[in-house]
């Protein structure tokens, strides 16, 4: 059985939870591992992130919407693309993806996706051999097309049917999200944030997270 919820429906706690953040935050957190990351940890507030890399001053802390004080980046994959990040721990926070992962984080498989990571995601689901599967659509309360149109199309992918992804793609392409990114209504964000954010496969790799030390660890992980 697989169910598509909005972050205020997860009232359970589901056996696998596939966080879908699309635009942007985990496509961020992708290219912050193809930058080479050496994990993200997920904080649940502004405060919070920046008290972590108070204690951890080598960590490096990102945020939704324009530069702040104590952060090191913003939430733009088009921004972040050229950061060296060689073994760094990154801390995000951002309106809906990490608050979306926190929501479901005593999942016994808790990933976090986009379109970059799609497919690897997808085989993950299929080796793990899951046949209940619960996608946190992060956006809107559950509504964000993009994120909508992406947890869709993993879904199928991990049935195995050979799911086209020309119109989840589409969808994407023409969601609120998009059109806000496109004409610079979000702030702390770059003209190629829409073409990356729907970069299908860019990345190898799927995204992981756990608890660690008491805290919400999020890695890369290599799925054969």
């Amino acid at each position: 059985m697989v169910r598509f919820q909005g972050i205020p429906e997860v009232t359970e706690t589901p056996a696998v939870a596939v966080v879908i953040d699309v635009m942007r935050a985990f496509t961020v957190a992708a290219w912050a591992f193809a930058r080479g990351a050496e994990k993200i940890v997920l904080a649940g507030s502004l405060d919070d992130a920046l008290a972590l890399k108070d204690r951890h001053p080598g960590w490096v802390a990102l945020k939704d919407g324009p530069p702040a004080p104590g952060f090191d980046l913003v939430n733009s994959p088009g921004l972040l693309r050229d950061a060296e990040l060689g073994g760094k721990t990154v801390v995000q926070k951002t309106i809906a993806g990490t608050v979306g992962a926190l929501a479901v984080e005593d999942a016994p498989l808790l990933l976090c996706a986009s379109f970059v990571v799609a497919e690897a995601t997808a085989r993950l689901l299929r080796t793990h051999g899951a046949t209940e599967v619960t996608f946190v659509v992060t956006g809107e309360d559950g509504r964000a097309e993009e994120d909508l149109a992406c947890a869709e199309y993993i879904a199928g992918r991990a049935t195995g049917a050979g799911t086209d992804a020309t119109n989840y793609l589409r969808r994407a392409a023409h969601s609120r999200a998009a059109a806000e990114l496109a004409e610079g209504v979000r702030e702390g964000s770059h003209p190629d944030d829409v073409g990356l954010c729907l970069d299908l496969d860019r990345f190898p790799f799927a995204m992981a997270a756990a608890r660690e030390d008491g805290l919400m660890v999020l890695r890369p992980l290599d799925v054969p």
